[in-house]
């Protein structure tokens, strides 16, 4: 006997035997972060001929039998499974019911369902929907990224602005400006592999698309301002890939001028852009807060030691620590008898033919500039009684004095903060003026911090002429290093 035919709309919690007809608008992995990205189910999005959309779930272990079936816009017939209700913080459709495969689910492709399926559903929210959806500050759990509800936004897209570079970096961001149908603006921003994935796909369009429609979209009210985030279930369509799109690319080429674009959609940050100092400071005073790489060269025109050379960090977090007259103590790790390392911070005014700036070296950049760690070159200086950050500066210091380099700035929120107008250098070119593919990614967000002086890959490189017998040095760095600690406790 043939099964009941039901609609999602009829669906009620508990085992169902009836067969359901929809299309499968799109799917994604569901992933543990906390346990090394590891799979736990596929989440599904399918849509019935009522235009009713249902959220399904297939589990890890029976995912292998279904996956080559999966395919975005295939039409299913769906029977022999699993009613049960949404998780309250997890619901991607307006039901708060969901399917749930189990092991006798029949899973079938349509080609010819009773009635006409829909090819695609959206959830289109205007600007003052996605801030009222923002302030209700429902979160997914930490497997997933994603809002309460299934959150689509269409947009003109006006400016894309990239931090991707070639080859790709961590700490990835790509921001899309869109124009919403009330002329409003609004800003998205996907990271890490989303970022580079969709950099790259902008790259190899012949022509700049005109159209995004972007599913699954997580907006957020941060400092009383609307930012909007893609997440692991998003999804992006150009132009006519989508009816939706197809209609809004249609009107904006009615009233198009025919007129070229001024520049190109993709800014191209991502090739870390070359910047006067000039042009530098007026950056942080005219953009938007955001993290960014930019590419200037000038000439070292004096070293400032008011603040030292160096500072004794804590060995674990590599934040400054606080000498008391025993010990030393570190705020952020909460350790009273901290164990103290050597740090170089360095502050001087560079300058180009346009203006002058302050530039912060911290360890990383120093050591593989010079191949010379600080508690080696506090050993060059040791002086009796004397603490290693209150020595005099180290002479392959003062000696960049009037020399020309070619850097890499790191530009973070902390240089568009009101009293901080220092840049941090996070690489050095070479003499061809080429950067390090394994640069250093120092990021000084405070005077006293060096967030990456604990970095794995930042390591004196050999000496061909052992510099002054810095080799040989290191040797007992160790040793020394820990000998002086004691003498600054005691000091």
């Amino acid at each position: 006997m043939a099964m009941a035919k039901v609609f999602f709309s009829d669906l009620k919690s508990g085992r169902c035997s009836s067969v359901v007809e929809a299309r499968l608008l799109r799917f994604w992995e569901a992933r543990n972060v906390k346990r090394g990205g590891e799979l736990m189910w596929m989440d599904l999005l399918m849509v019935d001929v009522n235009s009713t959309m249902m959220q399904v779930t297939i589990s890890a272990g029976r995912l292998p039998q279904f996956w080559e079936m999966l395919h975005a816009g295939t039409m299913f017939s769906v029977s022999s499974f699993e009613v049960s209700r949404c998780a309250q913080n997890f619901q991607l459709t307006d039901s708060s019911l969901m399917i749930r495969f189990t092991e006798s689910t029949s899973f079938q492709e349509l080609t010819e369902p009773v009635s006409p399926l829909p090819e695609e559903a959206f959830r289109f929210r205007n600007q003052s929907e996605l801030i009222g959806l923002a302030n209700t500050n429902t979160q997914l759990p930490e497997n997933n990224t994603g809002f309460e509800l299934d959150v689509d936004i269409i947009g003109e897209i006006l400016s894309v602005k990239s931090t991707v570079c070639d080859p790709p970096e961590e700490k990835n961001r790509v921001m899309v400006t869109l124009k919403l149908d009330s002329d409003e603006t609004v800003t998205l921003s996907f990271f890490d592999s989303q970022a580079v994935a969709f950099h790259k796909q902008l790259e190899a369009m012949r022509v700049d698309p005109k159209v995004m429609v972007v599913t699954s979209i997580n907006p957020k009210i941060v400092g009383g301002r609307l930012f909007l985030n893609a997440t692991s279930e998003t999804h992006v369509y150009f132009d006519k890939k989508t009816r939706a799109g197809d209609a809004r690319f249609d009107k904006l080429i009615a009233r198009d001028t025919g007129l070229p674009s001024a520049a190109p959609l993709l800014m191209s940050y991502a090739k870390v852009e070359t910047m006067t100092i000039a042009d530098l400071s007026s950056f942080i005073v005219t953009a938007e807060s955001q993290e960014i790489d930019f590419l200037c060269t000038g000439k070292v025109v004096r070293v400032d030691t008011d603040k030292g050379w160096c500072y004794v960090a804590c060995s674990k977090c590599s934040k400054k620590l606080q000498r008391t007259e025993s010990a030393f103590t570190c705020g952020v790790c909460n350790n009273s008898h901290a164990v103290g390392a050597l740090r170089y911070r360095v502050e001087m005014a560079i300058s180009d033919d346009t203006a002058e700036g302050t530039f912060v070296w911290f360890d990383g950049v120093l050591t593989k500039l010079h191949s010379i760690r600080a508690s080696e070159a506090a050993q060059m200086l040791a002086e009796d009684g004397v603490n290693p950050e209150n020595t005099r500066l180290p002479p392959f210091i003062a000696d960049m004095e009037g020399k020309t380099y070619t850097f890499q700035v790191r530009v973070t929120a902390f240089n568009f903060t009101e009293h901080h107008r220092t840049f941090t250098i996070t690489r050095i070119a070479d003499d061809h003026g080429r950067l390090p593919v394994d640069g250093v990614g120092n990021s000084g967000d405070d005077d006293d911090d060096d967030d990456n002086a604990d970095n794995p890959n930042i390591r004196p490189s050999p000496a061909a002429d052992d510099q002054g017998g810095t080799s040989k040095a290191r040797k007992k760095t160790d040793a020394v290093s820990s000998k002086m600690v004691k003498k600054a406790r005691a000091g």
